[in-house]
């Protein structure tokens, strides 16, 4: 059955990204990442991305995921204002710009995704809405051992909702330091 996994990556004081904006501290392993075996189950069990504009806006060429993206799967902008040009495809990867917020860009990501997971990726602004809404299963985190003292919370701003309660299915230490977090989100419980 079809899960909604909300995942990132963090410092081990919580950003997304330094000040500056960059995100090369938290990445050094992305190859090693996408090679091991976490990776590769992450990999073939996501049947569509769900990421924010910005996220969307990290690549310097759009056009390069249809090849180059580890998801090759249909992805789901979140966006006020979608590009002027769509960027390539191939016959796996594909993109929609969603305006109509959270709620629709999941159901359409489900069902792109069929049996497979949803994986949402990466955004402060979609953790917010996605966990306020109740509409992830699990939470992935991975975290770095580096301190980055500023930049992007994931968990910033989110004094207003309601406690969340978190049950641990899985804690993966890799090579040169990442540490793994999964867990499921006991929906109704605190």
């Amino acid at each position: 059955m079809s899960k909604v996994i909300l995942g990132a990556t963090l410092s081990l004081d919580g950003y997304l990204h330094d000040r500056s904006g960059s995100m090369a501290a938290l990445y050094p392993d992305l190859e090693q990442w996408r090679g091991s075996q976490l990776g590769r189950e992450s990999i073939q069990t996501t049947g569509a991305v769900i990421m924010g504009r910005n996220s969307f806006a990290l690549a310097e060429d759009p056009d390069l995921y249809a090849d180059n993206y580890e998801y090759q799967a249909p992805i789901f902008v979140l966006t006020h204002h979608p590009p002027t040009k769509k960027p390539k495809e191939n016959d796996r990867l594909t993109f929609t710009f969603v305006t109509e917020g959270i709620e629709s860009a999941v159901a359409q990501a489900k069902a792109a995704a069929g049996e497979k997971d949803v994986n949402i990726i990466g955004s402060a602004n979609i953790a917010r809405q996605v966990l306020k809404a109740g509409l992830a299963d699990e939470l992935h985190i991975d975290i770095m051992p580096v301190l980055l003292y500023g930049g992007l919370r994931l968990f910033a701003e989110m004094e207003e909702m309601e406690p969340v309660s978190l049950e641990r299915m899985k804690v993966v230490e890799f090579p040169g330091g990442r540490t793994h977090l999964s867990f499921r989100i006991l929906k109704g419980e605190v």
